[in-house]
């Protein structure tokens, strides 16, 4: 059973020694597989390595690979049955894999590569017969980005060779800083013959401190050289997988200088047997001359490397290696049934066969669980994070861990900074302060200036650190806030001090009002009492009581229930008040002017019972206007959130829709009341209500005109006391221009208080207005 593995190098091209390392490791595996009892136990395994190190080379030993007595042309079944090559094994590029892998997937026949990295191997329609045991390119960039943050460096370059692997690793690289709060200020493209001055040049004029090398390693080779070359320092430079481990670099002259060197590697992983097999093989060629260029086919000369050149040469991708053949002998073995301790070697059609079995692949190989996912990447392993130390070594620093409850782990401490020793920085523009909102300047943002948020807005720097938020309507908050405050909800409650006054001043008021009832019942038949308007006092003394009601609802958190009851009550008994103060206005003029030119009207008046019908169409009006208005436009609590940035104030709405019409009937009223008053301004004045009347409706005016102008001004928590003081200021004024002058006479002036002098007056009046 033979298995293919392209592999290093050509004499046109330059000998890597661990290239060399990675082709004797995969020697060893196959003899230490062939020499197992356990693991295909009389089934030998032979291979054949060619070298893929470059385009044009790739295609004749492949070529050679699938010719049937070299003649190229599709398998066809009978040369599937008798063909020995059962996988291949490789190749170690991603360009070189991506030139002959194509020639294997129109058959299905099975590759395993440890090196080819690009993320398009994933895509299972395209490779569907390709495996891997490196892990792919984005893996490698979640480390990176790792990284990144773990110092948080947000102003980066990324160099890459100008191949597969590096294209398809600033691909990935690209996408996955677009949802990040990193930037990448400049990438490039390496090759033979990029000029390097040019890219130092660049990466010096954007200050950027930190450069992504994700190249093998004869292009980091040159990179580091020319760094050196052109005196680039003070740099941190993040090496990828391929060169992390590089051997010479670390110790090349003038190597400090550049910066500080970290990358990402596979943990160091000792090969049981592999330096015995390495001194072994190195032995034998030397006692026979020429074995070794025999055995490579080419003329490779390896003999100037020792032994030690070779076990300390870079032992980047060995495991891969390793756990590559290893997989293809598992999966051999199950296919050749030798699990009973021999296997079958009359089964055909192996290579498809061995493809199956490699999607199952589950075995541990040093400590090591080998699996492949559904796109046939390894779902095993780790990276080791790395730092060139003083000494020219590579020293694991960190760890960054697949399938792990604490994947990613890196000791701060081992690592010795260039300059000052403290960690580099690499930002375009200094972090905002908090509670300041970044605005982007130009096309990176990581370049911005800082403007700090207005009171009442806020900014949650995770989430979105471009915007200021604005707060809800129930919060506050102060300029260059980073969260918002709860509003503080304010009213005047039912214990305050001025809402205690207030309900006190109108339990007095009821008790006034009950109290000029009962002085007004004992005095009913009196003149003073008659002529204040009989029956017609007490209406008006019980709805100045209920009036008084509203002020009861003007306080405690506002409702639905106390925005109509706060209103409600005062307005409809005031227009009764109204009403009947403009019945006795009409009256009082009718008695002294109108009935002595108009005789028939008063008589009309009293028959038909005027002064009722008039208080009645007032009070059904009202009522019927107030059903519609509190119906159509129910006041509800609003919150006032615009006076204060803290504070809510809450209070019925200020919709005056609901009253409108209410308001209308009441203002008619009043030019009513204020006409008739008017008329009778020089009646006598010791009966003369009409001066009363007058008086009343002129303070009622004054006082709501305040209070719309304080309310107007001012609607803090304090503008329920302000209506409750305007609502009982109208009410006392009523109670103390129409009715105390009343008491007093009924008290202290009884002799004005009987039939003869109230005639008396009629009389002399009308004498007067005779003449």
């Amino acid at each position: 059973m033979n298995v293919a593995l392209p592999h290093f190098s050509v004499p046109s091209q330059p000998f890597i020694l661990s290239s060399y390392r990675r082709f004797q490791l995969m020697r060893f595996a196959i003899e230490e597989i062939n020499n197992s009892t356990k693991l295909l136990p009389n089934v030998p395994l032979g291979y054949k390595i060619l070298d893929l190190c470059s385009d044009t080379q790739n295609f004749p030993g492949v070529f050679n690979l699938i010719s049937d007595e070299s003649l190229i042309q599709p398998w066809n079944d009978s040369q599937r049955l008798t063909s020995k090559m059962v996988t291949v094994v490789g190749s170690y590029t991603s360009t070189g894999t991506l030139s002959v892998a194509p020639l294997f997937m129109m058959d299905f026949f099975p590759m395993v590569s440890y090196g080819a990295a690009s993320s398009v191997f994933s895509r299972k329609n395209n490779f569907p017969s390709f495996l891997r045991t490196v892990h792919p390119n984005k893996d490698v960039i979640e480390v990176v980005l790792r990284i990144l943050r773990e110092f948080n460096w947000r102003w980066v370059s990324f160099l890459h060779i100008d191949d597969d692997y590096g294209r398809d690793g600033r691909d990935l690289f690209i996408r996955t800083l677009e949802h990040t709060e990193f930037c990448l200020a400049y990438t490039k493209a390496l090759d033979h013959d990029t000029d390097y001055y040019e890219v130092f040049q660049q990466i010096t004029l954007l200050e950027v401190n930190v450069l992504i090398v994700f190249a093998p390693e004869w292009t980091a080779e040159d990179l580091v050289e020319a760094a050196i070359k052109y005196d680039v320092t003070n740099k941190v430079w993040i090496a990828g997988d391929a060169w992390s481990l590089h051997k010479e670099l670390p110790k090349r002259n003038g190597i400090r200088k550049i910066g500080t060197v970290v990358g990402i590697a596979e943990p160091k992983m000792a090969i049981p047997g592999f330096n015995a097999f390495i001194n072994a093989f190195r032995a034998q060629t030397q006692e026979e001359d020429g074995t070794e260029e025999k055995f490579c086919s080419q003329a490779c000369n390896c003999s100037i490397h020792t032994v030690a050149d070779i076990i300390d040469a870079d032992p980047s991708f060995n495991f891969p290696v390793y756990s590559a053949v290893y997989s293809v002998a598992h999966a051999l073995h199950t296919v050749l049934q030798c699990e009973t301790g021999r296997c079958n070697r009359r089964i055909t059609g192996i290579p498809h066969m061995i493809l199956q079995e490699l999607w199952k692949t589950n075995f541990t190989l040093l400590n090591q669980s080998v699996q492949f996912d559904e796109n046939g990447d390894p779902s095993f392993g780790s990276y080791a994070i790395v730092f060139w130390n003083k000494s020219g070594e590579p020293e694991e620093v960190g760890l960054y861990s697949y399938h792990s409850s604490l994947p990613f782990i890196i000791n701060r401490t081992k690592i010795q900074w260039h300059g000052n020793g403290s960690v580099p920085q690499s930002i375009c523009s200094e972090e905002c302060d908090a509670g300041f909102a970044k605005k982007q300047e130009g096309l990176y943002k990581c370049c911005f200036s800082c403007t700090k948020c207005e009171s009442g807005t806020y900014i949650n720097s995770t989430a979105d650190p471009y915007t200021c938020h604005k707060c809800d309507n129930t919060e506050w908050s102060e300029a260059g806030s980073t969260s918002c405050y709860r509003r503080q909800e304010d009213y005047m409650p039912l214990s305050h001090d001025g809402a205690v006054v207030v309900m006190l001043g109108a339990l007095i008021f009821m008790g006034l009002c009950a109290a000029v009832s009962v002085l007004f019942f004992i005095n009913y038949k009196t003149p003073v009492v008659k002529f204040a308007g009989g029956p017609m006092c007490f209406l008006i003394l019980g709805c100045l009581a209920l009036s008084s009601l509203s002020v009861f609802f003007a306080f405690g958190e506002p409702t639905t229930a106390s925005c109509v009851l706060r209103v409600l009550p005062v307005i409809f008994f005031s227009t009764v008040c109204l009403a009947c103060f403009a019945v006795r206005s009409f009256q009082i003029v009718c008695i002294f002017k109108i009935a002595a030119r108009f005789p028939n009207i008063p008589s009309w008046w009293m028959k038909y019972k005027g002064q009722w019908l008039v208080i009645c169409v007032a009070c059904i009006s009202q009522a019927v206007l107030l059903i519609i208005g509190l119906t159509v436009f129910t006041p509800h609590p609003q919150i006032d959130t615009e006076r204060h940035s803290d504070i809510i104030i809450q209070r019925c709405g200020r919709n005056f829709n609901e009253v409108f019409g209410s308001l209308i009937l009441i203002l008619l009223l009043i030019i009513l009341s204020f006409c008739f008053s008017y008329c009778g301004k020089d009646l006598p004045k010791n009966y003369n209500e009409a001066k009363s009347i007058t008086f009343c409706l002129l303070l009622l005016i004054i006082i709501w005109i305040i209070y719309a102008t304080v309310y107007t001004l001012y609607r803090g928590k304090y503008i329920h006391f302000i209506y409750g003081m305007a609502v009982l200021s109208s009410l006392y004024s009523f109670l103390s221009w129409y009715f105390l002058p009343k008491c007093c006479i009924i008290i202290f002036q009884p002799q004005k208080n009987t039939q003869q002098y109230f005639q008396c007056l009629i009389q002399s009046y009308t004498k007067i207005v005779n003449q």
